[in-house]
């Protein structure tokens, strides 16, 4: 894919994931974590490893169609011959309840059934072991193959004929053919009975866990859709939610924007966390709030400074490390793996995780976790979000070089000092000896600083525009006038045209940043923009906005980071939790209430 859509579906089950591709073929797979190295990497590389099962007729006489069982995390492929010859592929990641617990085992399962003619298929498993791009070597058993991977083991379980798996023969497909690859598990059990039974117990897990969605009116698949992806996105061991399960897709094609996104950015927690509570799931919020409790009482510097992003086990994902011996996405390099951006500054996180706690003092379903822990944990935001008003840092886009004021930042430390304001009034923070009052005027006064003819610029050093201060709307900055005319410039200035029209996307900024000047919309931009029209009544501009940016999805629902409305080309992460978070989001945003129609 060199321009058009990403070709790929996602599978997982919150703690390992996958991307098939729209063939039948795995194409990304890391274990034994979403941020190991990889197994599968062809997404990255032609030779960087793959699980496919494909038809042995010329690709030219071959077509696949790729669907989402209803309300589940299960995908089906469907491939069919200028025969009639036809299978289909079903693929999921197992979980369901079973002794009282989630039951989420490092396995994938693939069932594979004829469904017209005489089918045949090809089957080729090759996972490497890791950033080394080496293949790793199988050792056959009775029904299996095993592969040593960095000291574990890899097994594909199968009752397909092992020769034929082994020197990748066609196979005649007469009957259902089952895999289950596991990482350390083993399968005892009839393979076609376990293979069953997990697909009828998953497929009820996730139509049960949609049943206890709280949706829109409006946009309810699309809805349904991005809450079943973004729950992909929670790590639910640690309870980290991480930005994007890939990494180094690139923004820009051939250029040098490819960024791990396999970990937890705090500040993207805080927006995944408000689309949750807008579905009415709260278990993410409990398992995020255990997450950053234990940076708070395990990392030495937390007490004065927060990193903006931690590894799925609290780490810093350090150091940043480029791959050259791969190729890239469509020859885009280079590949990465950490991310640079666990050593930056950047003073927004911290009013970030205030909002992101605000509902367990605000919302009396969340009474049991009004604990001493929590007031302090808040406490300390607030007085961070105090010290670091009008401080230079790298800010929202997490800029490399240059660093400044920035109003985002100034915006959220308003926020949190606003919402902690509120929770003091409510008699909770009593140890906080902070003028909260005098705090938030003054990360108020900082942020009109940065104003030029009515309207927020990114900086009181810099006029130019910023998508991001959409947020001042959304969050209720109490300055009308001032958030219009901050909707407005961002309308004017960073609308994504196409053929003379507008098309629904928007630029983050325009300015010139370590890369040069970004060429693409970034999803959750347009999102914002539906929500701050939404928010200050504009609700016809909203939803016509809204219809627009749903286009940005590929054929399964799923959005990436960032869109090319004219070429019609998904670029960046994929898929990516900020764009389905900004969809639930903005959709709840623009919709009547069920009253209205029930």
């Amino acid at each position: 894919m060199v321009g058009g859509m990403y070709p790929y579906g996602l599978i997982g089950n919150c703690h390992v994931s996958a991307h098939i591709h729209e063939s039948g073929s795995v194409d990304w797979l890391c274990l034994p974590r979403p941020d190991s190295d990889p197994v599968f990497g062809r997404i990255l590389d032609p030779e960087g490893g793959h699980f496919s099962i494909s038809s042995p007729t010329s690709s030219a006489q071959v077509k696949t169609t790729q669907r989402y069982l209803p309300n589940t995390n299960i995908l089906v492929t469907e491939v069919s011959t200028s025969k009639g010859d036809t299978f289909r592929i079903t693929d999921f990641c197992p979980r369901f309840e079973q002794y009282g617990r989630v039951y989420r085992p490092a396995a994938l399962f693939r069932i594979v059934e004829p469904l017209a003619g005489t089918p045949s298929i090809r089957v080729s498993c090759r996972p490497v072991t890791g950033w080394g791009k080496e293949y790793a070597r199988g050792m056959r058993g009775n029904s299996h193959v095993r592969y040593d991977i960095r000291g574990e083991y890899l097994r594909l379980l199968t009752n397909m004929p092992l020769t034929y798996l082994y020197e990748e023969r066609p196979f005649a497909l007469t009957e259902k053919t089952y895999f289950a690859l596991t990482w350390g598990l083993g399968i005892e059990d009839d393979l076609a009975k376990v293979s069953h039974e997990f697909l009828d117990q998953t497929t009820r897990y996730w139509r049960m866990w949609v049943k206890h969605c709280s949706i829109p009116v409006l946009h309810q698949e699309e809805v349904i859709r991005s809450a079943l992806a973004l729950k992909l996105h929670c790590y639910e061991d640690t309870g980290a939610i991480l930005a994007a399960l890939t990494t180094s897709l690139p923004e820009e094609p051939g250029g040098p924007r490819n960024w791990d996104y396999r970990y937890c950015w705090l500040r993207d927690a805080y927006f995944s966390l408000t689309a949750f509570h807008n579905l009415g799931h709260f278990e993410e919020m409990e398992g995020f709030l255990k997450f950053l409790l234990n940076i708070a009482y395990t990392h030495e510097h937390s007490r004065e400074r927060l990193a903006p992003v931690y590894t799925l086990s609290q780490d810093l994902p350090l150091p940043e490390t480029e791959h050259r011996n791969w190729a890239g996405f469509c020859g885009s390099a280079p590949v990465r793996n950490h991310n640079q951006a666990a050593e930056h500054i950047q003073n927004d996180v911290y009013g970030e995780l205030v909002l992101a706690l605000t509902p367990i003092f605000s919302d009396n379903r969340f009474y049991d976790l009004r604990t001493k822990d929590q007031e302090q944990l808040v406490a300390n935001l607030a007085r961070l979000c105090d010290r670091t008003i009008a401080q230079p840092d790298a800010g929202l886009w997490e800029i490399r070089n240059g660093w400044q004021e920035h109003s985002f930042s100034n915006l959220m430390c308003w926020a949190g000092l606003d919402r902690a304001h509120r929770m003091h009034k409510a008699g909770c923070l009593p140890s906080l000896t902070l003028d909260l009052d005098a705090a938030r005027t003054r990360a108020a006064q900082a942020l009109l600083a940065a104003s030029k003819d009515g309207s927020l610029r990114n900086g009181p050093k810099d006029d130019t525009y910023d998508a991001s201060l959409a947020q001042a709307a959304i969050l209720g900055f109490p300055n009308r006038e001032v958030c219009e005319a901050t909707m407005q410039s961002i309308a004017r200035a960073l609308a994504v045209q196409a053929g003379g029209k507008e098309t629904g996307f928007y630029f983050r900024y325009l300015r010139t940043d370590d890369f040069g000047r970004p060429q693409s919309s970034f999803v959750i931009c347009s999102f914002w923009v539906v929500q701050g029209l939404a928010r200050l009544g504009r609700m016809a501009e909203a939803q016509q906005i809204m219809a627009q940016v749903l286009t940005g999805a590929n054929h399964l629902g799923l959005f990436s980071e960032h869109f090319v409305p004219e070429t019609r080309t998904q670029l960046g992460n994929f898929p990516q939790a900020y764009s389905h978070v900004g969809l639930i989001n903005a959709a709840f945003a623009v919709s009547p209430s069920w009253t209205t129609v029930l």
